[in-house]
């Protein structure tokens, strides 16, 4: 047991050195993302579990720091896989070791409800009638607010993909396409993944609650809620099963490690 106390301050240490270093990194989402990409990538697959399981601590803790760089990590996880170890090899080794907060990033099954894709694309094809590559151009270039919200409606991706690059779409606009309910998931992770919106607190919230956003996704953005926010989503019985699990576990130690965000 001293054993294991005595590795826990480097392990924090290193890790609040980490954060440092991301954290005073300039050039926006993308360039933080990619350097929280090298930084685990240049570890063993069970270093990089030990990392991200103390920038979850420290983030919970309260570290407007670490919850940035979460933010990086998470979003390298996801999108920088090609520099990576294996997913599922870190997700077995934070099993492995107990790391039960990384293990719970990688959840399994499919979203708690699903549109079916065809029922979407005849709604679709009921708002618009015109090409693929006009709504597109529309969706990104439009400053017509009606046409704007009835284009953030489509659930094909690459439409909303434009959308969310629209100058005048605001937060309340994407707050909506997140909560969105049915829904296809690809719009969801369009959200997700856009640097612009995806770091906004009610966008999160939206995307988290909503049960047609894939699991594998939702379990990248429970660790960035507030406390608040996950006390409502472990009780919530229209979420995925997982993502109330995450939440409960978060919860706990939350209380075993101190204060945390949004308490």
């Amino acid at each position: 047991m001293a054993r294991r106390g005595s590795l826990a301050a480097p392990a924090k240490s290193k890790a609040a050195g980490v954060v440092h270093r991301l954290h005073a990194l300039f050039g926006g989402a993308e360039v933080r993302r990619k350097a929280a990409a090298r930084e685990l990538a240049r570890r063993t697959p069970a270093a990089a579990a030990e990392l991200v399981q103390e920038v979850i601590q420290l983030a919970r803790a309260g570290s407007e720091g670490a919850a940035c760089v979460l933010t990086a990590i998470v979003s390298a996880i996801e999108r920088e896989a090609s520099v990576l170890p294996h997913a599922a090899q870190l997700a077995r080794l934070a099993r492995a070791s107990s790391l039960m907060s990384v293990a719970a990033l990688f959840p399994e099954g499919e979203a708690r409800q699903e549109l079916d894709p065809d029922e979407a694309a005849r709604h679709d094809a009921r708002l618009f009638s015109q090409s693929l590559g006009f709504l597109k151009t529309q969706a990104r270039l439009t400053r017509s607010p009606d046409l704007l919200a009835r284009l953030a409606t489509v659930s094909n991706a690459a439409v909303i993909r434009n959308v969310l690059l629209n100058p005048r779409l605001t937060e309340e606009h994407v707050v909506r396409i997140a909560a969105r309910r049915p829904a296809r998931p690809e719009p969801l992770v369009e959200i997700w993944r856009s640097e612009r919106w995806s770091t906004r607190h009610p966008v999160r919230r939206a995307l988290a609650f909503n049960p047609y956003l894939p699991p594998e996704v939702g379990a990248k953005i429970v660790p960035l809620l507030t406390t608040k926010d996950l006390k409502e989503l472990a009780g919530d019985p229209g979420v995925h099963a997982s993502l109330r699990e995450q939440a409960k576990l978060l919860l706990e130690a939350s209380k075993i490690g101190g204060r945390s965000p949004g308490a």
